[in-house]
């Protein structure tokens, strides 16, 4: 899935029953011990990775259904950053699916890789738990998937890197 549009939006931390008309609400956003973050993450055109804000220009998102894993790649202007986890049907919102990082790597055009996925080792420690966020598929068809992620922001992902123009 090649990621065309995110933008940040509003939790709504009230009830999904009560909900205001303009505001998705996250159903047991913090996914009960696994104690994930669900703080609105402000950035436009970009998404988080560990805090970090990353470009999303030529993102791409891999599920592998078979392994339970999933995989972002984001290319930059100084090589690529892989951030990869294995990932879970979430028990209370079954369109979520929970995902416990494990992967980071930076490979750099100069032919250098920096592993650094022992933070995520380290994050856990301090957590509690290895799941470090969610995704929740809102629309999902052959050729675009609409979600959301644990803080608020909206993806819109198409199969086709070109299916999008300016």
């Amino acid at each position: 899935w090649f990621l065309q549009y995110t933008a940040p939006s509003e939790i709504d931390a009230g009830d999904a029953a009560v909900s205001s008309d303009d505001k998705w609400v996250a159903v047991d956003g913090a996914e009960g011990d696994s104690n994930i973050e669900t703080r609105q993450f402000k950035n436009a055109g970009s998404v988080s990775g560990g805090g970090i804000p990353v470009s999303a220009a030529s993102a791409i998102q891999s599920f592998d259904i078979e392994e339970s894993r999933v995989k972002n790649e984001v290319p930059t202007g100084f090589g690529k950053v892989t951030v990869g986890g294995t990932f879970s049907q979430s028990p209370t919102v079954p369109l979520r699916a929970l995902v416990a990082f494990d992967t980071a790597k930076i490979e750099l055009n100069v032919g250098l890789t920096i592993d650094i996925s022992f933070l995520f080792d380290i994050r856990a420690a301090i957590q509690g738990s290895k799941d470090a966020g969610w995704l929740e598929t809102t629309y999902l068809s052959n050729d675009m998937r609409i979600g959301r992620g644990n803080k608020g922001s909206m993806f819109i992902l198409t199969r086709d890197q070109d299916a999008v123009k300016p």
